[in-house]
């Protein structure tokens, strides 16, 4: 379930710190967390596609991962992308 072009721009657009900005942390965190959407909805309709499932997993322990980073290096900047992408409650 690869993202179009258009919603990877918008996304970059969205979460980019400077004009140049193309793979910060956020923007990485970000692209993760749509494609991690999109495959929960695959799942919704293919419940036995474990292959998929293991691609998910996967993404969701390196968006873990730059999470951790991110909250190590700036706070503040952690809090801000977690409460815009509603990841923790």
């Amino acid at each position: 379930m690869p993202l179009t072009t258009e919603k990877k721009k918008n996304v970059i657009d969205d979460y980019k710190l400077s004009d140049q900005d193309t793979g910060s942390t956020q923007i990485q965190v970000a692209l993760l967390s749509e494609k991690i959407k999109s495959l929960t909805n695959h799942f919704n309709v293919h419940k036995k596609d474990h292959h998929s499932r293991q691609g998910l997993l996967k993404m969701v322990n390196q968006r873990r991962k730059l999470l951790s980073y991110l909250k190590a290096k700036n706070q503040s900047q952690y809090q801000s992308l977690i409460s815009k992408l509603g990841l923790r409650k």
